[in-house]
Order: C-alpha cells, then structure tokens, then sequence
C-alpha cells in the first residue's frame, strides 16, 4: 500500500479524495450522535459542505469519459448536489423522517456506492490499496 498515486495525482483528485475520506468519518461520527443535538447539526453542516465540494470537484476529474468529458459519475455528483439541498431544507423544515431517507440515500449512493467505484482496477484508489 502507498499514498504515492494519490501524492502525484492532480490537486483536484487529492482534494477530492480529502473531502470524500472526511465524509466517511464523519458519517461514522454522526450516525454515534443524538439526532438533532447541537453537535449532530455542526458535524451535519461540516458533512454537507465536505459532500459538496466531493460532488463540485468531480467536473474537474475526467479519468473516465464516456460522453465526452463526462461519465455517469458526473450525473451522481448533480444528483447528490440536489439532495443534499432538499435533504436540508427537510431538515429545516422539520421533515425529519424525509430528511433520514434522503441522507440514507447520500450515503448509500454517493459514498458507499461512489466510493466502490473508485476500486475499480485503473483507478488511483485501487491502485494504493494493491500496490500497483
């Protein structure tokens, strides 16, 4: 295992990467908190904000290309954009039961799913983990 990839990788994908990994934690964090606390809403924002810079960034990663510059990761990353701003004003709202389903969504489809993808042989993160 080496960061080596990701170290000569392109400051977009190691900012990507970054956020994304930070998404991860958090996630973890938030789902051991009382929902609705002071500190599940600050560790919410963060987790938002961290998502939606994961999902902005990729438009400026185009490893892989399947209609021009784009592939069905970009399409994920517009998707996530809108959920995340309806899953907020959800929240703000105070649909709670809509907001959960729509983070369940976020962090099955744009982090555990997303995230698989990245595995793929070819990839940077598949490539740290085997080595080369």
């Amino acid at each position: 295992m080496s960061l080596d990839p990701l170290l000569q990788a392109p400051a977009v994908i190691q900012i990507h990467t970054a956020l994304a990994l930070c998404a991860v934690a958090l996630t973890l964090a938030i789902l051991t908190l009382r929902k609705g606390s002071p500190l599940h809403r600050a560790m919410g924002r963060a987790w938002v904000v961290a998502m939606a810079i994961v999902a902005v960034s990729s438009f400026w990663i185009h490893e892989l290309r399947v209609v021009g510059l784009f592939s069905p990761i970009h399409l994920l990353s517009l998707v996530t954009l809108w959920t995340l701003l309806t899953a907020v004003g959800h929240a703000r709202a105070g649909r709670i039961a809509a907001h959960r389903r729509q983070m369940r969504f976020l962090i099955f489809g744009a982090l555990v799913v997303a995230g698989a993808f990245t595995f793929v042989p070819g990839r940077i993160m598949h490539t740290i983990v085997s080595g080369g």
